[in-house]
């Protein structure tokens, strides 16, 4: 059975962010030196480039001389520059977003604008795209019934589903500790050496940025400069409830441009909360598809936690949660059923994301922080799931403090961020900012967690950071999500 794309990709896919399949041609190809081979690339609305496709090896796991090696694979687009400055390396976020999808997807004009500067890469971080060396996990002859959509009742289901596809992988081989950020960040630097430069430029959002950070602590002087977006700090794998109710705060005061949503919301957050009470003291019934199957679900609380959760990361999406929140308290489930399927989605194990974010863990004090403010918060702890209610679940995968622990940058960066990211909100990037000390900032005011595309003069932005220009901090707007009640 191959396992489904799941936690925090799914959670984007959900909010409507999928990204399309990458198109090769089938073909045979001539090789263009070690490892490299010419492809067409597709990018959106059947745009074409020519690209090269090439992969390395490396250990699976570096701690181990016995793990077995895996192979990484990138897309290379050339650059059209006389001079090239070092090559730009595109660090997808996730974890598990695959970085030649990505640019095949809405940010491909950003790719091919960096060119004017450098070569980019796609690079596809371990366990993603075509650097999957996971093998599918066997198909059990009864599936498991689907658990009762509750804090308790997922987390039970899900610790057992990942402790056994654990066990099942690294009986096949599979050295699974080896899937964390320290060896991305280790890749990083591999794949540096295979492209046979002394530096590299990095370009990364949300996860990448976390890795991106790893990479400075260990690789640092292999480093020119970064541009970074939605940051992820390094204690950051979970996010701050206080954190995310401070940006529902921002949402609820933007409802006030909109009448007849305020008439009907008074107060966003109070809504949400009477709703995720409602149902956790009666978790609502309803016939959803489980792999393929009509199976009843359960869904409390939590689960409409979580659905919300897929639902704060760009606003486009964000504008129908009062609307949602309203069918709900209702009890109308006819025009939020198709939106509910979504959650039957965290059922799955992919294998990566989850070692990745486990082994990134959450220092104690953040721990004890979380758990305190979750008591209170509009989604609770559910934002991040399935983290930190997977701690534990397999032993000797925390990458420890020091590999959390705050970091000085001197190289000149820039930071981008947009208002109305519920993913990464501004107060958790806010804390990351005071490592950068040669940094430009720019907010695109109404934005959401996919900032680079979402306004037009961020790719320019991007193109005269990396050809060496000075930056300035500036602060562009979009105009504000149409929150809707239908």
């Amino acid at each position: 059975m191959t396992q489904p794309l799941l936690h925090r990709r799914a959670l984007l896919a959900a909010a409507g962010l999928a990204l399309p399949s990458l198109a090769l041609p089938s073909l045979a190809r001539a090789r263009t030196g070690a490892g490299t081979e010419p492809i067409r690339f597709k990018g959106p609305n059947d745009q074409t480039v020519d690209a090269e496709r090439g992969s390395f090896e490396v250990p699976e796991d570096r701690r181990d001389p016995a793990s077995r090696r895996i192979k990484l694979s990138y897309v290379r687009f050339r650059s059209t520059a006389a001079r090239p400055g070092p090559p730009i390396v595109y660090l997808a976020g996730g974890p598990g977003g695959s970085g030649s999808r990505t640019a095949s997807g809405p940010r491909f004009p950003i790719f091919m604008a960096l060119r004017e500067v450098a070569d980019v890469i796609a690079f596809d971080q371990r366990g993603t795209g075509e650097s999957t060396a996971l093998p599918d996990l066997p198909t059990p002859p009864v599936p498991p019934p689907a658990p009762v959509f509750t804090r308790d009742g997922l987390t039970t289901y899900f610790r057992k589903a990942f402790q056994d596809a654990w066990a099942d992988w690294t009986a096949a081989g599979v050295a699974m500790r080896g899937y964390n950020t320290v060896e991305n960040a280790d890749d990083i630097d591999a794949l540096r050496r295979h492209l046979g430069v002394e530096q590299i430029d990095l370009w990364g959002i949300s996860y990448g940025t976390h890795l991106a950070l790893s990479v400075l602590k260990r690789h640092g002087g292999r480093v020119r400069r970064v541009a970074l977006a939605s940051l992820e700090g390094q204690d950051q794998t979970v996010k701050r409830p206080a954190h995310l109710d401070a940006y529902f705060d921002r949402v609820d005061r933007l409802i006030d441009a909109a009448p007849e949503v305020r008439a009907a919301v008074p107060d966003l957050p109070a809504l949400m909360r009477r709703v995720h009470a409602r149902y956790e003291a009666e978790p609502l019934r309803l016939n959803l598809s489980v792999d393929g199957a009509p199976t009843e679900v359960r869904i409390g609380g939590f689960g409409v936690q979580q659905l919300a959760s897929t639902m704060v990361a760009n606003p486009w999406v964000l504008a129908m949660i009062p609307g949602l929140y309203l069918a709900l308290e209702a009890g109308n489930l006819a025009p939020v059923t198709p939106v509910l399927q979504r959650l039957t989605g965290l059922l799955g194990v992919s294998g990566m994301p989850e070692a990745t974010d486990l082994a990134s863990g959450i220092s104690a004090a953040r721990l004890a922080m979380v758990e305190q403010e979750a008591r209170t918060a509009v989604l609770g702890d559910a934002l991040n799931y399935p983290m930190p209610h997977l701690l534990g679940a397999v032993p000797d995968v925390d990458l420890g403090d020091d590999f959390r622990a705050p970091i000085r940058i001197d190289q000149p960066a820039l930071l981008v961020a947009g208002t109305l990211d519920g993913r990464t909100p501004l107060e958790e990037q806010a804390e990351v900012e005071q490592q950068f000390r040669r940094a430009s900032r720019v907010v695109v005011e109404n934005a959401g967690h996919n900032v680079f595309e979402a306004h037009p003069e961020v790719q320019d932005l991007l193109v005269r950071f990396f050809r060496g220009e000075e930056s300035l901090d500036r602060r562009l707007q979009l105009p504000p999500p149409t929150f809707r009640l239908g």
